[in-house]
């Protein structure tokens, strides 16, 4: 894997999620449609989890989901911030919680770093992931943490975002930093994925292009999403209003039909925890089978 040429500013990153938690539903149509695609992708994979951890679960809209699913089985959701751990909790009072007897539990929910989870070894059989990975500059010490979690013969499957998004912003932005959200080829992602102790990694991506009216409403949705480039090199200064106006001409010339497109490359994958080959102390493991009987 390619070493990281950015650094990501993950307090920053916390702190804007945080800011759009109360109204992040009202922004995350790429996100439910990713998550949807994530779902066409799991519906041709058998499995029978026994503990479902969402991480980087948001507001906790696919936690519903996993409960029709898999009916029983018990779910955690997991996120940097507190904020969007609130809104996935939700207002439960007295009334709510007496009207939840005899029902399937509810989540359990944890705030956590995904570099660091306070999850025991082995204890997770589906680890699904939507749109979390390009928050981490280098993805590899999430990934390790999430190979630690899942037990053996678990299954990994995640989106993140590949280079080639918001693409027509990034042309028209100035040298001298990072202006738009650098994010991680897939390749990388892959080798990522192998290096962590990943078995049969398997990934693909698509582009989808979303549509604006003008420009001003996808930099509100960037900002309203908490998506707003957080690279540590990022040019700290107020922006004048000349700058915005030559952004907003140049996107312009970019209009098709109409609107304004806003270019999104999708990165799916999905990978297995195989039995370890080698113990942590280096020492290699054979495993003997007892031989049939004729």
């Amino acid at each position: 894997m390619a070493a990281p040429t950015f650094e990501l500013d993950l307090p920053l990153v916390r702190r804007r999620a945080g800011q759009a938690a109360p109204h992040y539903p009202e922004v995350d149509a790429l996100a439910r449609e990713v998550s949807r695609r994530m779902g066409e992708r799991l519906d041709y994979i058998r499995l029978e989890p026994r503990r479902i951890l969402d991480l980087g679960c948001g507001p906790g809209p696919d936690l519903a989901g996993f409960g029709e699913r898999y009916p029983g089985i018990p779910r955690l959701a997991i996120d940097h911030a507190p904020a969007m751990l609130q809104a996935a909790r939700g207002e439960r009072g007295l009334f709510q919680r007496l009207m939840r007897l005899g029902k399937p539990a509810d989540p359990d929910f944890i705030c956590a770093d995904a570099r660091a989870l306070p999850v025991a070894r082995g204890s997770v059989s589906l680890l699904w992931s939507n749109l979390m990975l390009q928050w981490q500059h280098d993805p590899l010490p999430a990934l390790q943490e999430m190979h630690r979690v899942l037990e053996v013969g678990g299954l990994l499957m995640f989106s993140t975002l590949g280079p080639d998004s918001l693409r027509e912003l990034r042309q028209l932005q100035p040298a001298g930093g990072h202006r738009v959200h650098p994010f991680i080829d897939m390749h990388d992602i892959g080798d990522a994925l192998v290096k962590a102790g990943f078995s049969d990694p398997v990934m693909d991506m698509e582009m989808i292009t979303l549509t604006y009216t003008r420009f001003d409403d996808l930099i509100r949705d960037l900002r309203a999403s908490g998506s707003a480039c957080a690279a540590s090199d990022r040019p700290r200064g107020l922006t004048g209003k000349g700058h915005w106006q030559r952004l907003r001409d140049g996107y312009e010339a970019l209009r098709r039909e109409g609107r304004l497109p806003a270019s999104i490359e999708v990165v799916y994958g999905h990978a297995w925890k195989a039995a370890p080959k080698v113990a942590e102390d280096g020492r290699a493991i054979v495993q003997f089978e007892r031989k049939p009987r004729g």
